[in-house]
């Protein structure tokens, strides 16, 4: 790749075309047949309010909200919204760019309201192994030690005795997921609240993907387990508005059960000689266009229309579940709580424990068919799998999906299995990662069909397998590598 040369100046249209002609390159955000990473809602009229609504806000800064006041309006309709659904009397809030940024001022926050409180000065972080690496990301950051509880391997629930085992003095915050996003399963959030009650430690419920579903499936007569702050020890809860809210990324609120919780998270400093700076989130400078855009999409949709869409997301995920079951070789993982669906597929036959090699062979045939599905790696004994996150978008593409899934299925069954040199694995297995050259690096990529600053092989299978066969560090240290050489000038 080669530099951009900053030009003396380029018409407006062709730059237009331009960034047209690189989206054309791009996985397609609408009509469904990408399963992960976009939320479409089939409504071509949000889209549009969507982006009308940035564009009236663009140049507003949410940094001062004394300056510009309509950010502190919009932000209390669009928290006070979430409140009225997901939370208690006497909860407050915050809209953050997203997810992570959610979780990551939660963790702050806990850590922060355990020393205050409770003299914590190395504090802990308890979570289910399939909780989001965002919060992992999160104990990074902040200094916080993660204690790692396995979930049940058959449901992939978390275990809430093993989770109120795992607490100690030093534990500062438990997490339960709403759904979690590697399997679409609901946690025990009642039960693991209770726990950490028990012991006063705060609980987080990471509904980012779930906690603007979840409400409004259950207005459809569905049953939904309780995991809001309605929850007894249920301390705070994150959701993102940039999935089933159906606004774009990146928008999300976090919620805290009171203002003396909520305080916590935020950051004061006075002692420089510039403006007294107090920020409330991780970012300083905030782009108001995110915020009113979701507060136009949420106020467009309305109970009424998030309660349709949720029906028809619940319709197309009951003919998918239908049409995967059904599919000799393939196996669901656990119980889906709705939007989420995760399967794996076995080499000879349904019902086998999941073969990796074939479950991304099937996600290679899948792209080749234009569809993308999430593919997900083996990890402490939860098997390989393929994620897809339903849509309202979804809905009409079912009949076609499972057929192109089940020629896929039947392809990568007859294709020679995709496997890792045992000799290679273990010459892997004997690498460091924190001592690894930058040109032994640059080997082992280029053996995996990832160097040269190629990007993805077309059929990425016999990558994947390689990474499963590595030990996570090693893992993480190559991938990091790899992306590096995406953004390099």
């Amino acid at each position: 790749m080669t530099a951009c040369a900053l030009p003396a100046g380029r018409p407006a249209e062709a730059l237009l075309a331009e960034l047209r002609e690189l989206r054309a390159g791009d996985a397609p955000t609408r009509g469904g047949r990408t399963f992960a990473y976009v939320y479409d809602a089939g409504l071509p009229e949000a889209d549009e309010l969507a982006a009308a609504a940035y564009g009236v806000f663009a140049t507003v800064n949410g940094l001062d909200p004394t300056v510009f006041p309509s950010v502190a309006r919009l932000e209390n309709d669009v928290v006070g919204a979430v409140n009225s659904v997901l939370g208690a009397p006497g909860a407050q809030g915050s809209f953050t760019s997203g997810g992570t940024e959610s979780i990551l001022l939660a963790v702050k926050t806990a850590r922060d309201h355990a020393r205050a409180v409770r003299g914590v000065t190395r504090p802990q972080l308890v979570l289910p192994s399939t909780a989001h690496a965002a919060f992992h990301k999160a104990a990074h950051y902040l200094g916080l030690e993660t204690v790692v509880v396995p979930v049940d391997p058959v449901t992939f629930r978390a275990d809430a005795a093993a989770v109120a085992d795992a607490l100690t003095d030093r534990s500062v915050l438990v997490v339960a997921s709403a759904p979690s996003y590697a399997h679409g399963v609901m946690d025990p959030v009642t039960e693991i609240a209770a726990a950490a009650a028990a012991r006063g430690v705060l609980c987080h419920v990471d509904a980012c993907i779930g906690g603007w579903f979840l409400p409004f499936l259950s207005r459809t007569g569905r049953t939904v387990e309780p995991f809001g702050l309605s929850v007894p020890g249920v301390t705070s809860v994150s959701v993102d508005l940039h999935k089933y809210g159906y606004a774009d990324k990146g928008a999300s609120v976090v919620l805290y059960r009171d203002a003396e919780l909520r305080r916590h998270q935020y950051f004061a400093h006075a002692d420089w000689p510039g403006y007294p700076v107090v920020n409330p989130t991780v970012q300083g400078t905030k782009p108001g266009g995110l915020l009113a855009q979701a507060w136009a999409v949420l106020h467009h949709l309305g109970h009424d229309g998030y309660t349709e869409l949720a029906r028809q997301v619940a319709r197309a995920a009951d003919r998918v579940l239908a049409g995967l079951r059904a599919t000799d070789g393939v196996r669901v993982l656990g119980e889906p709580a709705g939007s989420l669906v995760a399967f794996t597929v076995t080499g000879a036959g349904a019902g086998g424990a999941g073969d990796l090699g074939r479950t991304l062979q099937v996600a290679d045939e899948m792209r080749e068919r234009g569809w993308y599905l999430q593919p997900q790696l083996s990890h402490d004994g939860l098997p390989p799998n393929l994620h897809l996150t339903l849509t309202p978008a979804t809905g009409g593409q079912v009949e076609t999906l499972l057929a192109d899934l089940a020629e896929s299925v039947a392809a990568a069954r007859a294709s020679e299995p995709v496997t890792v040199d045992p000799a290679l694995a273990e010459l892997a297995a004997t690498l460091d990662p924190d001592t690894l050259t930058p040109e032994e690096v640059a080997g082992v990529l280029a053996f995996a069909g990832l160097g040269g600053g190629r990007g993805l092989p077309s059929r990425t299978a016999p990558v994947l397998v390689l990474l499963d066969a590595l030990p996570s560090r090693l893992k993480e240290r190559l991938l990091t590598e790899y992306i590096g050489t995406l953004f390099r000038v």
